[in-house]
């Protein structure tokens, strides 16, 4: 198994009737702000080891599971007042999570802020909704999605709503895996860059024994429901033209961007997007994939580190 350099601890937070699990590493400060990173899609907090044990220097690294992965609990069943229970997840509470958590860990002073994949697309929404809270701006692979129209509405709300149907059929149920092994065999075959050190390593975080004893992903199966709304790629151009933070867009040298839209979206889009964001650089790590922190973390912390220097 991969052998962990720099040790975490976790703890918990309240926010918005949640109690949010946090991945710590190293301590708080005075000459440096925190180093805020944000994960992906169906991904946790703990997938940032890799990264932070090869950073040349120790730092303050704050790494929360969102809502609905890994420890921390999605809404509904909570103490208090009357939450719904959740079948979908919106950007909009992400930002807000977002926020409650820097008002936790750096209520005072900016950060630093790093996002991967989905996680990218809400740093960069959130570092132009509240500019003054970061001090720089890293995007891992967080592409945005492709424009629509608003005559595709109709069809996108009845989607979300045979797709909320679906869940609650169990027709959108995740897979399960017979033990630890079963699930870093998955996430080598959706990675073959993975070794089985870190896969072995990462399965322990990204899954865990549910009440059968079969090993379940930590990741709500809501989050598969698609977002009812329209993506405006002109309320995105409004709020990246108000980042003020130096923002730095890593680009993986495999990228799978056109693949995964199938022409509806390409790389060349994405980097027209990326000339509103007032002072923006492109960086690029090879021999990587998507899951760039995983393929190459020693090239990844190596440009996280000269950035925010």
């Amino acid at each position: 198994m991969y052998q962990v350099k720099r040790p975490s601890r976790s703890e918990f937070v309240p926010i918005r009737h949640l109690q949010y699990h946090v991945r710590l590493w190293g301590t708080p400060t005075a000459d440096r702000p925190p180093l805020v990173m944000v994960h992906g899609w169906m991904d946790v907090g703990a997938s940032y080891q890799f990264v932070v044990d090869a950073m040349a220097q120790d730092r303050w690294v704050i790494a929360p599971d969102w809502r609905g992965y890994g420890l921390t609990g999605k809404p509904g069943g909570v103490a208090g007042p009357y939450v719904p229970a959740t079948d979908h997840y919106g950007f909009a509470d992400y930002l807000a999570d977002l926020d409650f958590l820097l008002d936790h860990y750096s209520p005072g002073a900016p950060v630093d802020l790093v996002g991967h994949s989905m996680g990218g697309n809400v740093v960069m929404l959130y570092a132009g909704v509240r500019p003054a809270r970061i001090r720089r701006l890293v995007n891992l692979e967080g592409f945005g999605m492709p424009a629509t129209r608003p005559a595709q509405a109709p069809g996108r709300f009845a989607k979300w709503m045979d797709e909320i149907k679906a869940l609650h059929r169990g027709d959108m149920a995740l897979k399960t895996y017979a033990d630890a092994a079963g699930v870093a065999q998955r996430l080598m075959k959706t990675n073959p860059r993975l070794g089985a050190d870190k896969a072995t390593w990462l399965a322990q975080h990204w899954a865990a024994p549910d009440a059968t004893g079969r090993w379940a992903i930590l990741g709500d199966a809501a989050h598969k429901v698609i977002n009812p709304h329209l993506y405006r790629v002109d309320e995105v151009h409004e709020i990246y033209q108000r980042i003020t933070a130096p923002t730095l867009a890593v680009e993986a040298s495999d990228n799978e961007l056109e693949k995964w839209w199938q022409g509806k979206y390409t790389l060349d889009q994405y980097h027209q997007r990326l000339q509103a964001v007032p002072d923006v650089r492109t960086a690029h790590v090879g021999d990587a994939g998507h899951m760039l922190h995983h393929d190459q973390p020693a090239q990844l912390a190596a440009l996280i580190e000269a950035f925010i220097a």
